[in-house]
């Protein structure tokens, strides 16, 4: 259902792709989790506009976050009901940029993971782009948090193998109607939610080492056997593993 996924475009690639007018630096990322801050293109005065998000919404209603279990996906097939996302399906819609994300298959007692990508990689740059819908919890002191999640729809033939859905990705000729809340209502733009065309994506096995949302390397997306399942990836030392963990608060 998404629960992982990877930005490896260089920033200004991804600018170029996206349209937005701002230009932020960050290295690549190759194990995204929930609850981490995540970048977004949403509208701001009819312009396209990067910000960074964290992955998992919060409603506004909510009274207490901590105490609420965060949604980092919603299904596409009940965004228009549920109370906690058709207010942002009417008003705010947004794009989730990404390279690729991790879906879990049963293997004998394990569970394989998967990345799944863009076949063709030269095509729009190798990135895709997920719906998402975002929110602003405010505060009794005024504090605010902006959140987001991933739209999912029920896996296409590719991946049906593999899992029961998907992200919802858009292509580019349909961004401008996705982000457009003013003149796109929600259920018109419900029709883009949609699984995508099994030509469109490639899925290969890798590493169980994305299991440990502390692991972000190249290695995470590189391509393993097959026949039989990969070895369990080695725990780290006390030390290093303060020093990933340091850094899963921010994308960047």
């Amino acid at each position: 259902m998404c629960g992982r996924y990877a930005i490896t475009t260089a920033p200004e690639a991804m600018r170029q792709l996206f349209g937005y007018r701002e230009r932020p630096n960050f290295p690549p990322r190759y194990n995204i989790a929930p609850t981490q801050p995540v970048p977004v293109v949403r509208l701001d005065n009819g312009l396209r506009q990067f910000a960074l998000l964290r992955w998992g919404l919060i409603p506004a209603w909510v009274k207490d976050p901590k105490s609420f279990s965060l949604l980092h996906v919603a299904r596409a097939e009940s965004v228009n009901e549920k109370p906690a996302f058709r207010n942002a399906m009417k008003r705010r819609r947004c794009l989730l940029p990404a390279d690729g994300f991790y879906e879990w298959s049963e293997f004998g007692e394990r569970k394989r993971p998967f990345f799944i990508r863009a076949q063709n990689r030269a095509q729009a740059g190798g990135m895709i782009a997920f719906a998402g819908l975002w929110e602003t919890w405010v505060g009794p002191n005024g504090e605010e948090l902006d959140s987001v999640a991933i739209i999912t729809t029920p896996a296409n033939r590719l991946l049906g193998t593999i899992a029961e859905r998907m992200p919802a990705i858009l292509p580019p000729e349909s961004f401008d109607l996705w982000l457009d809340c003013a003149k796109v209502d929600a259920l018109t733009a419900a029709a883009f939610l949609v699984p995508a065309s099994e030509a469109l994506l490639e899925a290969y096995p890798v590493s169980t080492a994305v299991n440990r949302t502390a692991n972000d390397s190249p290695e995470l997306i590189e391509r393993v056997s097959a026949e039989a399942p990969p070895p369990p990836p080695p725990v780290p030392v006390k030390r290093a593993r303060k020093a990933a963990d340091d850094r899963q608060g921010s994308l960047f």
